[in-house]
């Protein structure tokens, strides 16, 4: 299974960012959408499970969950938009994945066994940082992540 994750996309859907999820089997927003016409075109994508992030205060945004589990293929993905708000003991929980975002900043670390994903930002530009999102591929035993840069020259 192919999950895509986006995160910060402040209301920019980039092209890129589209022609990068293309063919995943699912999507995660961790949150800071900025506009829910997002939400409906990562849905003509794949199936889409999103969360609000701080910036999600008005309209059909700020109604998506604070926080999520999914299960894909058999393992637990939860999505918080900011690490720093996690409000669950992931191992406790049966987390495979945390999901993150909030810091613009892309990070896969495997903290005891647990992996913990942050795709960065897909929306405007911040400071130096890249424009990313990322691929999660789920195996019968293996979830392995890789960062896509989408503006790379």
């Amino acid at each position: 299974m192919r999950i895509g994750v986006i995160s910060d996309t402040h209301g920019l859907l980039r092209p890129e960012a589209l022609a990068a999820l293309a063919g995943v089997d699912h999507i995660l927003h961790a949150g800071d959408v900025g506009d829910p016409a997002i939400l409906d075109d990562l849905r003509r994508i794949a199936p889409l499970t999103a969360i609000r992030g701080n910036v999600d205060v008005h309209g059909a945004c700020a109604d998506l969950p604070e926080t999520d589990f999914i299960e894909l293929d058999g393992k637990i993905l939860y999505l918080v938009h900011s690490e720093s708000w996690l409000d669950i003991n992931p191992t406790v929980a049966g987390v495979a994945v945390v999901v993150s975002g909030h810091s613009h900043k892309p990070s896969i670390e495997d903290r005891k066994g647990i992996l913990y994903l942050n795709p960065g930002s897909a929306g405007p530009r911040r400071f130096k940082l890249p424009v990313t999102v990322a691929i999660v591929q789920i195996d019968e035993a293996r979830i392995v992540a890789r960062i896509v840069d989408i503006l790379a020259s």
